[in-house]
């Protein structure tokens, strides 16, 4: 709700049947507007999905739009803020999107609190992405972290059987950590975690992540993170499975065609691109190219900016 309500905001809609337990929603927008906006989950709930929600209509506003974002940054069933930051961001450069993310204040479950700042610049269209060439792996980078009551070793505890695991599976990767407790001033609650993300030699970005909680050892939550960094480095695909259905509203918007590689597509991936499809009248081809992998390709509509000449 509070992303539909954001959206309608930037773009001065007309919304309706926007409440809990409402059977029909509609939206009729009008013109996208840049300036300074504020989404508000009001719970723990994830800030990175009202950015998700926000971006694509900001890239064709009529000037620089600021988002205050505010709930959870590391929520279960969403990608933690580590990833826009990290990975979606910097690939989107390739579409040539300019948009900056600073985390002001770390929020967790069930509080929520955090507050992340989004600048985006509109484009007057969007180019089209070409990451079809996985490359070797460059590095693989680890953040492990802890806030409020957790003690430091946690922390500690994560980074070392990440790395090891990846080093066992991998072999010898070059491997960074980052091992923190988040500042009291720069994070509301208690909570614990691991963000692992690799580059290659082509640029690609693939990463693995997983929110501790009192349910999971250090060790569980360490290995559940690398696990997935290690199996979509496996995979010898360019994206990772969390990347693949974020890009499909991108490439569908685009001028051109724009093709990635990618392991089997999940069911997130296939129903952007079913929705994109029935909306825009354009059409995906998924080709398979053995051993599990697909490229996946379209042409975009090209869509423009009408405020940008």
């Amino acid at each position: 709700m509070q992303g539909i309500e954001l959206v309608s905001r930037l773009c001065s809609g007309k919304l309706e049947g926007c409440a809990l337990r409402s059977e029909e929603l509609s939206l009729v927008p009008g013109t996208i507007m840049g300036g300074e906006y504020i989404g508000d989950s009001i719970t723990a709930g994830s800030v990175s999905l009202l950015a998700q929600v926000a971006l694509p209509c900001a890239l064709f506003a009529d000037g620089p739009t600021t988002f205050h974002l505010r709930g959870g940054t590391n929520a279960d069933f969403a990608p933690p803020i580590d990833y826009l930051q990290k990975v979606l961001l910097p690939l989107l450069k390739r579409f040539g999107v300019h948009a900056e993310l600073s985390i002001m204040r770390r929020g967790y479950y069930p509080k929520g609190g955090g507050e992340v700042v989004l600048k985006v610049t509109p484009v007057k269209h969007l180019t089209p992405l070409e990451l079809v060439e996985r490359g070797d792996i460059a590095g693989v980078h680890i953040y492990s972290y802890v806030a409020g009551q957790l003690p430091n070793r946690m922390s500690e505890e994560m980074a070392k059987w990440a790395e090891d695991e990846i080093t066992k599976e991998l072999g010898p990767v070059k491997v960074s950590k980052v091992v923190k407790r988040e500042p009291e001033a720069a994070a509301v609650g208690t909570g614990s975690g691991i963000f692992i993300w690799a580059e290659t030699s082509t640029g690609c970005l693939l990463a693995g992540n997983c929110n501790g909680s009192k349910q999971k050892p250090t060790h569980e939550v360490a290995s559940e993170a690398a696990g997935m960094i290690v199996s979509g480095l496996k995979t010898g695909a360019a994206v990772d499975e969390h990347l693949q259905d974020q890009l499909i509203i991108f490439m569908a918007l685009a001028k051109g065609r724009s093709r990635y590689l990618s392991g089997p597509l999940s069911l997130h991936t296939q129903t952007a691109i079913y929705v994109c499809e029935q909306i825009l009248g354009l059409k995906f081809e998924v080709t398979s190219v053995g051993e599990g992998n697909v490229i996946v390709q379209c042409d975009g509509i090209g869509f423009e900016n009408a405020h940008l000449s």
